[in-house]
């Protein structure tokens, strides 16, 4: 049986450059839907599969944060990438705290993005086709891994792909603990300032989900990873 090809939703307001972009990602294998505005882009969105999103930030009718915030809202759990000109480091870390894989500023490397998206999309398949462990009782909490849900008595949260690759480590780390740079490059592809940033709001997101059950800790291990601890 033939591989699908992966199907990429890019949103660019720039029609050359989302026309060259779109050119380059089909020629090395992908499947491209541009749409020049986040208001189209919504439109398409939950009503085809999408495996990853590419978001410009400065659009009409609808920008790239509002585009990732609505996209979210709506139950989509699409690993998704910020592509723009915005370069100051407030608009990154909103970026990264929206829950983005990446945050790519212009100019860019073409052959580095497209080793991101496969980074993202492999790390993507890798989480379907995985055989490993489903379910982990933690403290009050029940977290399915292949639907991303965490369970409580009181709550039912679906998690970002990000946020359930993390929690996943933190639980296989058992009595060891989680070491920062391999969570990294397994989960962002690499260790960089900014996706350490990244995973700060990541840790912060689960601490502040796991809250509900006081025995539980995501402590730090001397700067170099972390650990899940129940009292």
């Amino acid at each position: 049986m033939e591989n699908r090809k992966s199907r990429i939703l890019l949103v660019e307001d720039d029609v050359n450059f989302g026309s060259i972009l779109k050119s380059y990602l089909e020629l090395n294998d992908l499947e491209v839907v541009l749409k020049p505005d986040g208001k189209r882009a919504m439109e398409v969105l939950g009503r085809q599969e999408f495996h990853l999103c590419i978001f410009d930030v400065m659009m009409p009718e609808l920008d790239g944060f509002s585009l990732a915030e609505a996209m979210k809202a709506g139950g989509l759990n699409i690993p998704f990438i910020f592509l723009t000109a915005k370069t100051l480091k407030e608009d990154q870390v909103r970026g990264f705290s929206l829950g983005a894989d990446d945050y790519i500023t212009k100019p860019f490397d073409t052959d580095l993005l497209l080793y991101k998206i496969k980074a993202i999309l492999r790390r993507g398949a890798e989480n379907n086709e995985s055989s490993g462990r489903d379910e982990f009782c933690i403290g009050i909490f029940l977290f399915n891994t292949r639907m991303r849900t965490l369970q409580s008595p009181a709550s039912n949260r679906t998690l970002t792909a990000r946020e359930a690759e993390l929690l996943k480590m933190l639980c296989n780390a058992k009595d060891q603990f989680l070491i920062r740079k391999e969570a990294l490059l397994k989960i962002w592809g690499e260790d960089s300032y900014f996706t350490g940033r990244s995973m700060d709001v990541f840790i912060a997101r689960l601490r502040k989900y796991l809250k509900e059950d006081d025995r539980l800790e995501i402590v730090n291990i001397h700067g170099d990873g972390y650990r899940l601890l129940q009292k």
